[in-house]
């Protein structure tokens, strides 16, 4: 008799039967975490004025609150449960050839692709376009969406999103052209509606969206925003100086799908400063406040947020994510040619995706948009086309180190526990030395990569501009509602962020 033999799964195949059990777990047609764009044409109504919980003909019922909890919660009690809902995922080398029988199996008749000028003429464009064509769909092709989004550039694009009235989306391109496909369809939804509609107070008005939206499929060709699994959506308020944002699981795609083969042509510059935004995503949804310490909990299900804190199943992604990060993006920027390494880092950017869209992100993220929308020296990074950018993933990491000095004191345990996977010995290592080991083991890993700037000196930020990083900060409480030790006295909060800019000055 021969010995039976267990074959140990790769890094590779665990993560995506990660995926594959949570798409199992929560399919498409789950009642609570259908993607409202599936073909069921079912979705829940919640009114702004009232909620009824009686089923309107055609649609969903309300869902189910506990049989102990009382018919309305106390705003201000915490939260006692997670969801985690995610786009489907497909992963695989070769699979965008895949996407025109994908759009025809959802019943589209009229597909918008939306990329730009750049993707325009690589192969991801070539293969969906020639999936497209031989499923005879008809299809238009928007191409002049822009790096790092801006609101004038999101309005021409739902302008054109809604002369062309498609019936589904298929964005090809990296987080900008996803985060721009991703509104299109919000707003083409709501033919009425104004850009600032559905962005959050005190930015935006912050109304519900409470229509089905029409299937979206996002091809990534970027290693780093984890956008193809998200409902959020990301853009420049441009007068205001600051980055917003859209945050609402009506946005997730129906299905992403991840083609190693079309990162292969992202210039090394583009693979380490997204790749920085996987480092940071995997490590902030890591790190925030557990799901349970998060208020107010929602009145109803529906109306509990996307990002809800972490909990044991985004811990699961996060950890996975990070550890390859650290192990495959050196490896990925250094040595282009590097398939395996860039592969893994694109698998590495969905997990984390996973992850943070269902956690959250807090700090890194929340600084970052008063850092690139401010950018006061006109800043350009090295390998990057164009005009004056900070790219949203060197914006990030920038403030990294600072920020986990700061948060470490909430749990240091698991600042430790990341501080391990950069290789550190933290077997002799205090508890209330965490923050500055895993502070010193980013800023290590950052001069690893090369080319990145070494606190907001760096970038062409003085003391003088910490007053306007901080107020271009406070608006964000969607993600600084999340980070540990955080105050919920505005005076306070702008006294805790001027400390962590002066902090980030230099790294």
């Amino acid at each position: 008799m021969v010995a039976s033999v267990r074959v140990v799964p790769t890094a590779a195949q665990r993560a995506t039967n990660l995926l594959r059990m949570l798409q199992f777990t929560h399919p498409p047609d789950c009642a609570c975490h259908a993607n409202p764009a599936s073909s069921n044409g079912l979705t829940p109504i919640i009114s702004s004025k009232t909620m009824d919980h009686s089923p309107t003909p055609g649609t969903r019922r309300a869902f189910a609150r506990p049989a102990e909890a009382p018919p309305r919660q106390q705003p201000q009690q915490k939260e006692y449960a997670f969801e985690m809902a995610t786009s489907s995922i497909r992963f695989g080398a070769g699979c965008t050839r895949e996407v025109g029988m994908d759009l025809k199996n959802l019943g589209a008749r009229r597909v918008l692709v939306v990329t730009d000028p750049n993707v325009a003429r690589l192969r991801a464009m070539k293969q969906a376009v020639e999936a497209l064509d031989e499923e005879r769909l008809a299809y238009m092709v928007y191409d002049q969406t822009v790096v790092e989004p801006k609101d004038s550039s999101i309005k021409d694009a739902i302008r054109v999103a809604r002369a062309h009235r498609p019936d589904a989306f298929l964005a090809v391109g990296g987080g900008s052209v996803m985060d721009t496909a991703k509104l299109m369809n919000l707003y083409t939804a709501y033919p009425d509606a104004d850009l600032l509609d559905f962005v959050p107070a005190p930015l935006g008005r912050g109304l519900a969206i409470d229509r089905a939206l029409s299937p979206l499929i996002a091809v990534p060709t970027t290693a780093g925003t984890g956008s193809e699994t998200t409902g959020t959506a990301i853009f420049d308020l441009v007068a205001q100086k600051v980055k917003t944002g859209i945050a609402h699981r009506a946005l997730r795609p129906t299905l992403g799908i991840c083609d190693p083969l079309n990162t292969h042509s992202m210039p090394s510059a583009v693979q380490s400063s997204t790749g920085l935004d996987v480092l940071c995503h995997a490590l902030e949804s890591w790190t925030a406040i557990p799901y349970h310490e998060r208020r107010p909990r929602p009145a109803n299900p529906l109306l509990r947020p996307a990002y809800q804190g972490a909990n044991p199943i985004s811990d699961i992604f996060a950890l996975q994510a990070l550890r390859s990060t650290i192990a495959h993006l050196p490896r990925a920027v250094h040595a282009p040619d590097d398939g395996e390494a860039r592969a893994q880092m694109l698998l590495a950017s969905t997990l984390a995706g996973v992850g943070f869209g269902n956690a959250g992100v807090h700090l890194c993220h929340g600084m970052s948009y008063a850092v690139s929308g401010l950018n006061p020296a006109g800043y350009r990074h090295t390998g990057y086309a164009g005009g004056a950018l900070i790219p949203h993933g060197v914006s990030v990491a920038v403030s990294a180190p600072a920020v986990f000095r700061f948060t470490a004191a909430s749990n240091p345990e698991r600042h430790l526990t990341a501080a391990a996977l950069f290789g550190v010995d933290v077997t002799q290592v205090k508890r209330e030395s965490a923050g500055e080991v895993l502070a010193e083991a980013v800023a290590a890993f950052l001069v690893r990569l090369g080319d990145q700037p070494r606190g907001l000196q760096a970038l062409g930020f003085g003391r003088e501009h910490v007053e306007a990083l901080v107020e271009g900060t406070l608006p964000q409480q969607r993600v600084l509602s999340l980070a540990p030790h955080w105050s919920a006295e505005v005076d306070v909060e702008r006294e805790q962020l001027r400390r962590l800019f002066e902090d980030a000055m230099v790294s």
